[in-house]
């Protein structure tokens, strides 16, 4: 039965790399001004304005380029005047990548400075 389920496994991550797109670019300097504002706090290492900000993207969704877990972490793009988290995010890799999502990962677009 192990057997069986680590073949499944395999099988659905071979599928899902295989399937993978790289997300389009966008520069830095194109973004909503407050997406800007999230990265330059993720470059300071804070403070940030909501809990889960810092928190593990599991990348689920598979639009970002596969890698181990832990190696996203995700923040929120405050919308102006709201209370809320709202749907736009940054997800920051380890080696120093950003990427924008402004439909709550729906789709992603890879910042470049």
């Amino acid at each position: 039965m192990i057997r069986l389920l680590a073949a499944i496994v395999a099988l659905v991550v071979a599928t899902n790399a295989a399937g993978f797109s790289p997300p389009d670019e966008i520069r830095v300097d194109q973004l909503p001004p407050e997406a800007i504002h999230t990265i330059r706090l993720i470059e300071r290492g804070g403070p940030f304005p909501f809990a889960r900000d810092g928190s593990v993207f599991s990348n689920r969704e598979r639009r970002l380029p596969p890698r181990y877990r832990g190696y996203y972490r995700e923040y929120t793009v405050a919308p102006v005047g709201a209370r809320e988290r709202g749907a736009r995010r940054i997800v920051a890799g380890r080696d120093g990548e950003f990427y924008y999502s402004r439909d709550h990962y729906r789709s992603f677009q890879r910042v470049r400075e």
